[in-house]
């Protein structure tokens, strides 16, 4: 091909396309890094000679390069654009009928074709590809400036079923694109929900606090008989409303900053929280009885108040799943290999088939009664999971015992 008559009829070119500006960005993109349309463009120029393939996007007005294999420095590369008029690929469209030959000389058609002089070409190939609707997308292009026996049966049939791959091809590229930028918009919905739920959250923690502050008052004044009775209902029902929104708040936050984030201290009053944890519970739920037995015999390194939410959360699990009148038991131990905490109620067995998820968020158990949000679980094995640690559960003889285990941390320890 003449490379004065190619530049003169370009109007965009491969630079557009690398800088992201070209009108069909998307359509060159969508063909440009495909490792399917290469091999069929080699495959076409092993399979007839020919020493330029490309795949172009043919509209009314465009003639467009999306994809090509240039052995004789034709000079188009994707991106370029050559005036409709000036190819054979306007016919194509306008028919949607094949165009081949095998040499301008002498062949009956195309002989002395002013295109064909204008730009060198002597033998040509070029097929419509059609989308699986039927609707025309562009051609599958073979060129050569000397003759070729391109129109042999069997390259032909070929070349239509390589033009057929393509556009089948394009569908599933398009609807791929489509499902990532569905994604997309899925993932910044999901971002914008979790960070209203973590503002309302934090909002929510100020009311809370003001009617703990009024029931505590209210503690130390005369009442009447079912008054006494309906307070301590009433502070079981904030306290566990608190341990929601401080589930909801720390889902959030991880959700949005890539994890449960702990801040461990050295000789961390791990004691003292995890007792006023259990103390807060009994007062909730003066119906149970919950003993306590913790035995750290020297200092701890770990997040203090991040490891009482998650005995906190095992205990009102234990309170929600325990048989009337049987004890729960809180034990903590340390030794060599880190911290362990286990949290044992009685009553019915965790199905095994829900063990595996159990940790997961959102996940709620087959007696959940309409109660939680199935995020205490999950918040627990995070907050092990921070601490390189875990949280196991077993079920023998109709105890339910749920140890959480974590490795003493170092103070700069921070995230997860």
């Amino acid at each position: 091909m003449n490379d004065k008559a190619v530049r003169q009829a370009t109007i965009q070119d491969h630079a557009a396309f690398l800088e992201g500006t070209h009108k069909f960005q998307t359509d060159i993109e969508m063909l440009a890094d495909s490792t399917l349309i290469g091999t069929i463009l080699e495959t076409v120029m092993l399979a007839t000679n020919m020493r330029f393939a490309a795949v172009a996007r043919v509209t009314d007005d465009h003639w467009v390069a999306c994809r090509t294999v240039d052995e004789v420095n034709f000079g188009v590369q994707p991106g370029d654009e050559i005036e409709i008029q000036s190819t054979f690929c306007q016919s194509v469209r306008d028919t949607s009928n094949k165009v081949i030959f095998n040499d301008t000389a002498t062949d009956d058609v195309y002989r002395d074709h002013p295109i064909a002089a204008k730009f060198g070409i002597v033998s040509y190939a070029s097929i419509p590809i059609l989308r699986s609707d039927g609707t025309f997308f562009g051609t599958l292009c073979a060129i050569d400036p000397e003759p070729r026996n391109v129109k042999q049966p069997r390259s032909v049939a070929m070349l239509e079923m390589f033009a057929d791959i393509i556009g089948q091809s394009l569908e599933t590229e398009e609807l791929l694109e489509a499902h990532e930028e569905m994604i997309a918009h899925e993932r910044k919905l999901n971002q914008i929900q979790e960070e209203f739920v973590a503002v309302l959250g934090h909002d929510l923690r100020n009311p809370i606090a003001a009617l703990d502050a009024g029931f505590r008052h209210l503690g130390t004044e005369p009442m009447t008989e079912k008054a006494q009775k309906l307070l301590p209902m009433m502070r079981s029902s904030l306290r566990r409303m608190n341990d929601l929104i401080e589930n909801i708040m720390l889902h959030a936050k991880a959700r949005l900053g890539g994890g449960i984030r702990i801040s461990a201290q050295h000789n961390a009053p791990l004691t003292e929280a995890i007792t006023q944890v259990v103390e807060e519970c009994r007062a909730a739920n003066p119906e149970h009885e919950i003993k306590l037995d913790l035995n750290f015999d020297r200092p701890v390194s770990c997040d203090a108040p991040r490891v009482a939410q998650a005995i906190s959360n095992l205990l009102s699990n234990a309170v929600r799943y325990s048989m009337p009148g049987t004890p729960i038991g809180v034990q903590g131990l340390i030794d060599e290999n880190g911290v362990e905490i286990n949290v044992a109620n009685q009553g019915a067995a965790v199905p095994e088939e829900l063990r595996q998820d159990l940790f997961k968020p959102f996940q709620r158990g087959v007696h959940a009664a309409g109660e939680g949000l199935g995020l205490g679980l999950y918040i627990v094995s995070s907050i092990a999971t921070a601490h390189n640690g875990r949280i196991e559960v077993v079920c023998e003889r109709d105890v339910t015992t749920f140890s959480f285990r974590i490795m003493t941390c170092s103070p700069e320890k921070s995230a997860i």
